[in-house]
């Protein structure tokens, strides 16, 4: 039995994805940050979670049952962080994502038992990280001085959320799931 870890996200589409993924890169050169470039850049509807490899055609299915019937447009806007260590591109407040987020955690809940999701208590902030963990407290003011003074925009209408899996030593996206 092999345990693997999943999460499940809106990943960032192209030209974004590449702008995003170019910041996460200028914070690992000025910054020696790179925990941040393990994964695509993306908003987090579900935390990781554990699942048994064999048993992923179950979670598979499952997810493609879940259902959100509302197109919507996510608007990122600038920088923001959770000092002492994470910087990241805000997302414009969006009552549809949060809608999304709620109903695919109550789903996940009931479908498929996974209850982690309740365990943070900081409750639901959409943003795209561009570095975290391993950014040094030190380094952390200096980074967000930079940023902070950038402009950055994007906006992009949601087709799809993904299943993330990490192989190891970085998340891949697994399998993409249609909203509509």
């Amino acid at each position: 039995m092999i345990i693997k870890k999943y999460f499940i996200a809106i990943v960032i589409p192209e030209p974004f994805q590449t702008e995003i993924m170019a910041f996460k890169q200028l914070i690992k050169e000025r910054y020696n940050s790179n925990a941040a470039l393990r994964s695509p850049a993306h908003i987090t509807l579900h935390m990781p979670f554990e699942w048994k490899e064999e048993k992923e055609s179950v979670l598979i299915e499952s997810l493609r049952q879940f259902s959100f019937k509302e197109d919507f447009i996510i608007e990122l806007q600038n920088f923001s962080a959770f000092a002492p260590r994470v910087i990241f591109v805000d997302v414009v407040k969006n009552e549809l994502l949060v809608k999304l987020q709620n109903d695919l955690v109550i789903y996940m809940k009931t479908n498929l038992r996974l209850f982690n999701q309740a365990d943070d208590m900081r409750g639901f902030h959409p943003h795209v990280t561009i570095a975290f963990r391993d950014l040094r407290k030190e380094k952390f003011l200096e980074a967000f001085t930079y940023f902070k003074t950038q402009n950055y925009t994007a906006s992009f209408k949601v087709a799809c959320f993904c299943l993330l899996k990490h192989t190891g030593k970085e998340w891949q996206v697994f399998k993409e799931f249609s909203i509509s």
